[in-house]
């Protein structure tokens, strides 16, 4: 087919309805016109340049785009001066949104320079109606606009803006289309991150992720077990299986299946050695699920269980339909399953309302569950979210003195439980060089602990045998073992 002299109207006429092939055709069809435009600028080749904000769903979209991207012929750079300039942003807290207007300025600076440049903003920040209106109205030049749930068209609205030389906007409120089967460019050769589900029907009172993620929706078990068995193929021994909440994968399929039976599918798959999964939200966690992954020798002793609260109070006020009782009776009965599991968790402070007396309960759970890590955040006020409508706000010294104290504890019971391997000799997953310490590795146990020991990077990509010679507190110095 004649891409190359093909107008944008003829490309949408010829290109197919069904996806993704649609995307592969408008794929070529861009390389076609980035062929066109090398030509006439003389410049050889375009470069491109992705930077994601947020989580893990975000930086696996990440590879998708960044696949698209190659395949189009543009070639990956580490900086802003680049051609092709795309930020997939993440809105969970209000901050990250003034980065990227920030950033927008710099870029705008560096287009004045390069008329051959596109500016692209995707990811969670775009699915806000008055985000996309200011940058429509302040940010005229960025290019391209769409959202959490079209990323699989990067290249038919690239197609659009090459041809109409004009800001191009796509922004679904909804959909409950799965679109896979895409280039991906992954970041390690051994791991990668697989998507099981989108969206999220939990709607917690400080979390903006339902209202730009969408209601969940699952990928069939066919569909993933098949990616995972070619990833498998292609030589990946690890992966995470990705979703907002992956305990309520399956709820919505025709024929449903729950997450404890794909998770016992993908264990079955052959040249797999590790399997990780997150995030898993309290109230779902079923004993079925408890014994899929007692029973797996694949599945990694490692469980992310948020916890946010440890007050009840503030757990119903957050919407987070379980207790602080129940919590603890969740993790006793996970620990009495798999007695050498690594806990870890997410913890809120300061949200509205919270008395001493709740943040008291906080700091109880931490005694009694002895996390391995958590993650501890300031409560942030989201605008769009039930609890930013709240009144009782507290004063930020309040907030800090709160923090500081629960970092205190979270650290020390960590540096106690992460020691608990010491003298031993573990199944480490090398991941890459030390940046720091010349001659060193990187890897990682089986329940998400670093490890750092002296060896050769051809051992990156391999499950060694590391002797674990002193704790850190947060990480291991170790040494390879035959």
């Amino acid at each position: 087919m004649d891409y190359i002299n093909m107008t944008y109207e003829e490309a949408c006429h010829y290109a197919p309805v069904e996806e993704p092939a649609r995307q592969y055709f408008f794929m070529e069809y861009c390389k076609a016109l980035l062929q066109k435009l090398q030509e006439v600028s003389g410049k050889v080749p375009f470069t491109f340049h992705i930077a994601t904000f947020g989580c893990q769903m975000n930086s696996r979209d990440s590879e998708k785009l960044q696949g698209i991207l190659e395949t189009i012929g543009f070639v990956e750079t580490d900086s802003e001066e680049a051609d092709f300039v795309l930020y997939n942003t993440c809105t969970v807290r209000e901050n990250a949104n003034q980065r990227v207007y920030g950033r927008l300025g710099y870029l705008n600076s560096l287009k004045k320079k390069n008329p051959n440049m596109m500016i692209s903003l995707c990811g969670c920040m775009m699915q806000e109606e008055e985000v996309v209106a200011k940058i429509k109205k302040s940010y005229r030049f960025v290019d391209i606009i769409f959202g959490t749930h079209n990323i699989f068209k990067l290249a038919e609205l690239m197609a659009e803006r090459l041809e109409k030389k004009k800001m191009v906007v796509d922004i679904w409120e909804g959909t409950d289309r799965i679109v896979e089967d895409l280039p991906t460019d992954r970041k390690y050769p051994f791991k990668s991150g697989v998507n099981i589900m989108f969206g999220c029907n939990n709607f917690c009172s400080y979390c903006i992720v339902p209202y730009v993620r969408g209601r969940e929706r699952s990928r069939s078990p066919k569909d993933i077990v098949e990616e995972i068995r070619k990833l498998s193929e292609d030589g990946v021994i690890e992966i995470m299986l990705l979703g907002q909440n992956v305990n309520s994968y399956g709820k919505n399929l025709d024929e449903p299946v729950t997450f404890a039976e794909l998770l016992t599918q993908v264990d079955q798959i052959e040249g797999l050695e590790r399997i990780r999964f997150m995030t898993s939200h309290p109230k779902d966690l079923s004993d079925e699920l408890i014994e899929a992954m007692k029973n797996s020798k694949k599945v990694c002793r490692h469980l992310h269980l948020p916890l946010q609260s440890g007050s009840s109070r503030i757990l119903k006020a957050m919407n987070r339909s379980y207790t602080k009782e129940q919590y603890l009776e969740l993790v006793e009965k996970i620990r009495t399953a798999m007695p050498d599991i690594s806990l870890t968790t997410d913890i809120i402070v300061g949200y509205p309302g919270e008395t001493e007396e709740d943040f008291l309960e906080t700091l109880d759970v931490v005694k009694k569950v002895r996390f391995d890590s958590a993650f501890t955040f300031i409560y942030s006020k989201r605008t769009g979210t039930p609890a930013a409508k709240l009144e009782s706000q507290i004063p930020e010294d309040v907030i800090k003195d709160r923090f500081d104290r629960l970092l205190t504890e979270v650290q020390k019971i960590s540096s106690e439980v992460c020691g608990r391997d010491e003298h031993t000799e573990q199944k480490v997953l090398v991941e890459d060089v030390n940046d720091h310490a010349e001659g060193l590795l990187t890897g990682r146990m089986g329940n998400n602990t670093t490890v750092h020991f002296k060896g050769d990077a051809s051992l990156i990509g391999k499950i060694v045998n590391v002797y674990l010679e002193e704790s850190k507190g947060f990480y291991y110095m170790g040494t390879l073992r035959p």
